[in-house]
């Protein structure tokens, strides 16, 4: 019985360990094919010491003196470096890429965080505080910007207000009007269902109308009924992620990049990230009327199939935002993610942008 007993932990704690793997957080590096790390290559984590808190980043590049570029990541609460770590991208083989990872989230995740204080003003500060840390220690005048999703309402809403600092945007699954996308995707998805013959989601949508109250609304948006469909038909994070729980829960588990204590405050800060004021207003962003312009150029990303932020209205923007140069950019093998989902695609498209610059 005791050796039967022991034999079950040892096993449980080998799960665990294979679920959970130990390790001391440190990005890898560079290295070239004798396994030396790259001159001038940089990875690392760092710290920006702000108003009332610091800031978690990571910062990579092949060569620290190529130009830098500030990725305000999906979300929030799910670090975009994880997406770089699942999908590798190459932007750190053009750009000094910074992955800023929100105030009250992941290495900025704080449990003295009151998260009504988490507002859109309090991001783009935030932003801003990092934009300058990052000019002045690359030593380069203006930078680029890049927004992914959630990370796109707080870019543009910062280049508008903010254009000096800032070479051009590019937007990654640009959120335009979400209210209506989420209307749009919900539509489509119970479409698709009822083609399938799968009467069970037909009808957990039908208990779900969205359009009749902003409690319904919000109850949708943050439910696993939204997330499991988008996953299940193939419009959400990627084209072939599954599931939420396999394709990101699980891999932060096992991503050695960041330690024990990191990956939980991952999730805690993920969990916390729902009661923001920023989370809220981002659901309720309208592109079209709040940034009819902007002063710098703007490059559209974006996947032929997403629906989490709709590539139709995406496009639609694109053709009424006014802008000293914008070009839109289709991936037709992507959802939500089209530099992670077609990185050498995307690694032409940039390209194409630092030689306009």
């Amino acid at each position: 019985m005791i050796i039967g007993f022991s034999v079950f932990v040892a096993v449980l704690l080998l799960l665990i360990l294979i679920v959970f793997p130990p390790s001391k957080g440190i990005i890898p590096q560079f290295c070239n094919e004798n396994g030396e790390v790259i001159e001038n290559s940089i990875a690392e984590k760092c710290y920006l010491e702000v108003e009332d808190g610091n800031l978690g980043m990571i910062i990579m590049a092949k060569d620290i003196r190529n130009p830098v570029l500030l990725v305000c990541g999906g979300g929030p609460g799910i670090p975009e470096y994880l997406m770089e770590y699942m999908y590798p991208s190459g932007l750190a083989d053009k750009f000094v890429v910074c992955y800023l990872e929100y105030r009250g989230t992941g290495l900025s995740y704080s449990s003295d965080i009151k998260a009504e204080e988490m507002t859109t003003e309090k991001y783009i500060s935030d932003v801003v505080a990092v934009s300058k840390y990052l000019s002045e220690r690359f030593g380069q005048e203006k930078i680029y910007i890049m927004g992914h999703s959630f990370g796109t309402y707080i870019a543009i809403k910062t280049v508008q207000r903010y254009p000096d600092y800032y070479h051009a945007y590019i937007a990654m699954a640009q959120t335009c009007n979400q209210t209506e996308s989420e209307y749009m995707a919900y539509d489509y998805m119970k479409a698709q269902y009822e083609q399938l013959g799968n009467t069970k989601m037909v009808e957990k949508f039908e208990n779900c109308p969205i359009r009749e109250s902003d409690e319904m609304y919000a109850k949708y948006f943050s439910s696993s009924l939204r997330d499991t469909a988008m996953h299940e038909l193939g419009v959400g994070t990627t084209r072939d992620m599954d599931s939420v729980i396999t394709g990101i829960f699980f891999p932060s588990l096992r991503c050695k990049a960041y330690t024990w204590q990191e990956r939980i405050n991952i999730w805690r800060g993920k969990g916390q990230s729902t009661q923001f004021p920023v989370v809220k207003d981002s659901t309720h962003f309208n592109a079209f009327s709040e940034v009819p312009s902007l002063q710098i150029p703007i490059y559209f990303f974006a996947g032929k199939y997403d629906y989490t932020c709709s590539f139709d209205l995406q496009y639609e923007y694109y053709e009424q935002i006014d802008a000293p140069i914008k070009e839109f950019y289709v991936f037709h093998n992507s959802a939500h993610s089209p530099i992670f989902e077609e990185p050498e695609a995307a690694s032409k498209l940039v390209e194409e942008i630092l030689e306009v610059e």
